[in-house]
């Protein structure tokens, strides 16, 4: 049974309210400390961790999530570590500025105010903005701002500002006209007094900043590594004739050493939940682009069929298709773009959906390719590109296989008696030469042949070298000639997959008996 305990002290009140968050964040949450030979929660209650408890980088604590698997509770035990050593410094920072301070009380209570804000707002916006209305407030500035640095622009964007108008475009790093910019680039405050301009030789023209201005650079020191600038804070006008003082930029400065963690935390959640929505539309456009592939279910009424496509990436460019045409007749499709990821999914979706135009039109093979290539040659010569593409169409009551290969060297007719006939290129690939015709053969088809086609995704996965890789899948496909299709697949993929050290490449392989 789990009783209440009394409060364990060893953790200071910003370390609890973190240990709240992550209990709010995370439903069923428990943290352990460390007590004697045993454990007791942090937040008061007796008990102990249970198996699925990991331990805390940095800190005697141990997390446990009800749910969560081994590797989101250690990723969540790492962040958690991470923040608690962010808040063990803050405080340290805290007791040696209180030293220097202590007959300062209102500057004293506005940094407490401003770690309690900082560990319990989530949004740095609006954390920033609450305390630029207390700084502005005790240090008499008619306007305050927060500039965060974007380093993919390299731009100091305003992040929060409270009172009066002024700039709020972005500012480049490299401005030599910006007090803003300079104070982030050397990381050393700026203060100038009622009047005083400030001016560089280097600075050709733009607005100059005057009097009652104090600037102090945001920076962010990792816990292993040198501080480095994340942005500045600017205090602007001050009533009367008074300017700042150094006694108002090393207060300044002590909150901007508060306010670097809260960006740099700020900036690790976005880039965090960036990564996340990354992933999750990966995870989208792989099932959407494996759905423009026909399962060979489909066809389990109209010949036998046997198919597999694996991305290298999430997307990538190989494919198949089948198309029922009329009088018994089959479409088959393979293709596969030089490349792989987003660019060449985009030619095989563009591929696809032209093959699929003119073949339900029941054009012949060569005419197919021919308007395909002109549907996507474009596209080919922008993304700098190439396509093999191999199509058929096999007429089992006819007794013939007709077809147009555009550059794509693994397809075979494999016979009942077992010989691999290859159907070589009748055209260069896609986006090599322009062509005005494409050439196209016929090649008989006795019940019980085999068509074979794959993509060297898949012989290169054996590492045996580009010629004896497709010889092992043909003597492969020959032995298992009489087996379903889908076996013959299995078992190619399955060889394939014994292979090391092999670059990852798409992988695609099609076989089709009537």
């Amino acid at each position: 049974m789990i009783t209440a305990a009394p409060p364990v002290p060893r953790l200071p009140a910003s370390a609890r309210e973190v240990l709240g968050d992550l209990r709010r964040a995370w439903d069923g949450a428990r943290v352990w400390q460390r007590d004697g030979d045993g454990w007791v929660g942090a937040d008061g209650l007796e008990g102990a961790p249970g198996p699925g408890a990991v331990d805390v980088p940095g800190v005697p604590l141990r997390l446990e999530i009800p749910g969560a698997d081994a590797g989101e509770a250690r990723g969540a035990a790492r962040f958690l570590g991470a923040t608690l050593a962010r808040v063990a410094r803050h405080d340290d920072e805290m007791r040696s500025f209180s030293h220097e301070i202590a007959e300062r009380y209102e500057e004293i209570t506005l940094l407490y105010s401003i770690s309690e804000i900082l560990g319990s707002i989530i949004s740095l916006e609006e954390a920033s903005r609450t305390i630029l209305e207390e700084v502005a407030g005790i240090l008499g500035a008619s306007r305050a701002s927060l500039w965060v640095h974007n380093a993919d622009r390299r731009q100091l964007h305003l992040a929060a500002v409270e009172g009066g108008e002024g700039q709020t475009h972005p500012i480049d790093v490299d401005d030599p006209c910006s007090v803003t910019a300079a104070v982030f680039r050397e990381g050393r405050p700026v203060i100038l007094a009622p009047g005083e301009e400030y001016y560089r030789d280097d600075c050709a023209g733009g607005d100059r900043q005057r009097g009652s201005f104090l600037s102090v650079p945001v920076s962010y020191t990792p816990p292993e590594g040198e501080a480095r600038a994340v942005g500045v804070i600017n205090l602007i006008g001050r009533g009367g004739n008074d300017g700042f003082s150094a006694g108002d930029m090393k207060l300044l400065s002590a909150i901007a050493s508060q306010i670097g963690a809260a960006v740099e935390n700020n900036r690790l959640i976005e880039d965090s939940l960036r990564q996340e929505r990354l992933v999750r539309e990966l995870e989208l456009a792989h099932d959407l682009q494996l759905k423009l592939l026909p399962p060979p279910e489909q066809f389990a009424d109209y010949a036998q069929v046997g198919a597999r496509c694996v991305p290298a990436e999430s997307v990538g460019g190989d494919f198949y298709h089948l198309f029922r045409l009329p009088n018994g007749r089959l479409g088959v499709l393979i293709g596969d773009v030089s490349s792989h990821g987003f660019g060449a999914a985009l030619i095989m979706a563009l591929t696809i959906s032209a093959v699929a135009i003119h073949a339900s039109e029941g054009d012949a093979p060569s005419e197919v390719l021919h308007r395909t290539h002109r549907a996507v040659i474009d596209e080919l010569e922008n993304t700098e590109m190439y396509l093999t593409l191999f199509y058929c169409v096999i007429d089992p009551a006819a007794g013939k296989l007709a077809y147009s290969n555009a550059g794509h060297s693994h397809a075979f007719r494999i016979t009942a008696g077992g010989e691999a006939q290859r159907l070589d290129a009748t055209d260069p690939p896609f986006g090599i030469v322009d062509r005005d015709t494409y050439g196209e053969s016929t090649v008989d088809w006795a019940p019980e042949d085999l068509l074979f086609l794959f993509t060297d995704g898949l012989s290169d996965a054996l590492d045996a070298g580009e010629v004896e890789g497709e010889r092992v899948l043909v003597d492969e496909a020959v032995q298992m000639r009489a087996a379903v299709p889908e076996s013959i697949i299995e078992r190619l993929f399955v060889r394939a997959g014994e292979a090391t050290h092999v670059p990852p490449d798409d992988r695609t392989a099609l076989v089709v008996r009537f």
